[in-house]
């Protein structure tokens, strides 16, 4: 029985992950993590730290990385709502780089995202999203991208999203080249 079904996406290294979900008239059970099976699916990362935000439908995050020598990788979970989520390749000698893959995440779906990417999402409706990382936050390590560089040229289907006072001021893409070393 297959636990997880594991999508790999255009950006091979980004992996859509959708439990089995077991429903019944009581309501439903899922394994969310389960190491072995996430290692033969090509996961093969420690978790270190988990946290969880709250989105208001409108809300951009993002998007944001950790630079070196603590990049992150993030296992995202949609726990309730809606999220149009982004993962852009920041890895300088990836043939992907500078390339970018979208998902919508809804309830139990989960998206790989591993170190060497910028993350960012979108809240369709009023969402909470948990996420496991392999490294631990560090605030002066802290980077992002703004979410609507035109060299970058994602279309988030929303004009003027809500956005923190961070995010709305973060550099383009070609404004941290120097960040990826």
């Amino acid at each position: 029985m297959d636990r997880f079904l594991f999508e790999r996406l255009s950006i091979p290294a980004v992996i859509l992950i959708k439990p089995r979900i077991h429903r019944d008239e009581r309501g439903y059970f899922m394994e969310v993590y389960r190491e072995n099976e996430f290692r033969k699916a090509g996961i093969d990362y420690r978790f270190v730290q988990e946290n969880q935000s709250f989105s208001k439908e409108g809300v951009l995050r993002g998007l944001h990385f950790q630079k070196k020598p603590h990049e992150q990788g993030k296992l995202v979970r949609v726990a309730e709502g809606l999220i149009r989520d982004v993962a852009v390749d920041i890895r300088k000698d990836s043939p992907y780089f500078k390339r970018w893959v979208m998902v919508e995440l809804k309830p139990g779906e989960m998206l790989w995202i591993p170190p060497g990417f910028a993350h960012g999402f979108y809240a369709l409706k009023d969402s909470i999203v948990v996420y496991m990382t392999t490294d631990y936050y560090y605030p002066e390590l802290d980077c992002g991208i703004r979410w609507n560089d035109p060299e970058l040229a994602i279309d988030w289907g929303v004009d003027n999203p809500v956005l923190s006072e961070k995010d709305a001021h973060l550099p383009y893409l070609r404004e941290v080249l120097d960040c990826l070393e």
